[in-house]
């Protein structure tokens, strides 16, 4: 009995402090009001971003939308710095927001956005529109909406008086749909700001108010080139001639299929040219072939795509692919290369502790309990970038379809208490003992 007493008293203590936990503060609640107050100029920025034209490619454009944000965060107290990416990068650049003091009592906090959007400007995509609660636009989703709640979460945090004691860094790449190569120059500032960072946040699109991204996949590309001897066809499969290309290929991918597949990996041959004659032009995604029925063909090229959720899985799906392309059917050869763009963010304990963080705002604003996404759902980002250096959540940007389409739009009705729950989350984050 005294056991049991016990048990309940502990159970009581525990859901006493829950709830407690799950609770808003004072602050908490000015801060909310804040957001509300601010939430109609917030949506007014974000048409003025949207109507500027900043594809990847139009670097001007990038620097532009740059230069307007850069505006508004010297507003809140940060110190900008336009960082220009070399001629060869072929990139605009990327724009840092920091604001930073001697005595840090918290989490030190990494937000990261990007300036560019797939869409170019000889798009016919080209300005936001409003339709009741949808909001329509190029990149409103992806992601200039992200980059707005950002800045009005930390906004009202600045209206509040709460962001003293603290060092936040926003980081916008200039060119997150088509990064400039090679990363190691292109990424390197992102990663010199995760090094000095606690906990990096990333604001691409929302998968919905009940979850939030843990992990995200890597991103890279393979590139398969198979010889065989070029003869009549008639002697095709015989000593001499062998198999020839094309069945080599044919081989290799479907033992690709065969042997490959496991939870979290994909790796996807999206082109394929084969004959005669066979080129491939990578930068352009384009190839061309030509061959007669009867001449057995010496070239075949396949290009894919290759993503997987951890770096062990990564390199141990390398050497597979490898020792696949290596067995021969006779009188072939076979040769990969691999491109790693994007690397894998892997589901860490201390991305899942800042999850339950979220979780627990969500909870007190009484919009149920967040969830870690299924990572086989979600692209690469650059927050992958930054996953070895600091604890990552991501996927707390807008809410919305059809991003990179013609019909990208955001769900206006969602917009305020996402940037609510991101002001509290930074809040919390920030006050949370190291």
């Amino acid at each position: 009995m005294k056991n049991l007493k016990l048990h309940l008293t502990v159970l009581t203590l525990f859901i006493a402090f829950s709830a407690t936990a799950q609770k808003l503060s004072a602050i908490e609640k000015k801060i909310l009001t804040q957001v509300e107050q601010n939430n109609e100029e917030a949506i007014l920025l974000l048409e003025k971003a949207v109507n500027i034209n900043s594809g990847t490619m139009n670097l001007e454009g990038v620097k532009k939308v740059g230069d307007l944000f850069s505006e508004e965060f010297k507003k809140i107290g940060f110190t900008n710095t336009w960082i220009p990416m070399p001629d060869e990068i072929g990139r605009a650049g990327h724009l840092f927001c920091e604001l930073s003091t001697k005595k840090v009592k918290g989490k030190k906090l990494l937000l990261i956005g990007h300036l560019d959007t797939v869409f170019e400007e000889d798009s016919p995509f080209q300005e936001a529109k409003r339709d009741g609660t949808k909001f329509y636009g190029p990149g409103i989703g992806d992601m200039k909406g992200g980059n707005i709640i950002i800045l009005y979460a930390l906004k009202a945090l600045y209206e509040t008086g709460v962001l003293k004691n603290t060092q936040i860094i926003a980081a916008f790449s200039g060119d997150e749909e088509k990064v400039g190569l090679p990363v190691s120059i292109s990424r390197k500032d992102l990663i010199d700001a995760a090094k000095r960072s606690d906990i990096a946040l990333g604001y691409e699109g929302a998968t919905g108010l009940n979850y939030a991204t843990v992990a995200r996949r890597s991103s890279g590309n393979w590139l398969l080139e198979t010889k065989g001897i070029q003869a009549h066809s008639s002697g095709i499969f015989t000593e001499k001639v062998g198999a020839g290309s094309i069945y080599e290929t044919a081989r290799i991918l479907n033992t690709f299929y065969t042997e490959l597949p496991e939870q979290n990996l994909t790796f996807n041959a999206a082109t394929i040219v084969g004959g005669t004659a066979a080129s491939f032009d990578k930068a352009q995604g384009k190839g061309t072939a030509s061959g007669k029925t009867n001449i057995v063909a010496p070239t075949t090229i396949v290009s894919g795509d290759l993503r997987c959720l951890t770096d062990e899985q990564l390199q141990n799906t390398v050497v597979k692919m490898k020792e696949i392309v290596a067995d021969n059917l006779p009188q072939t050869s076979a040769t990969i290369t691999f491109e790693l763009k994007y690397p894998p963010m892997k589901p860490t304990p201390g991305n899942y502790e800042v999850l339950k963080v979220l979780d627990g705002i969500s909870k007190a604003m009484g919009k149920g309990e967040v969830e870690a996404y299924d990572p086989s759902k979600r692209g690469a980002g650059d927050i992958s970038f930054v996953a070895n250096y600091a604890n990552c959540l991501d996927g707390l940007g807008t809410m919305g379809k059809g991003a990179h389409t013609a019909n990208e739009y955001i769900e206006l009705t969602h917009f305020k208490e996402l940037t609510q729950r991101a002001a509290l989350l930074i809040y919390r984050l920030i006050n949370q003992k190291k």
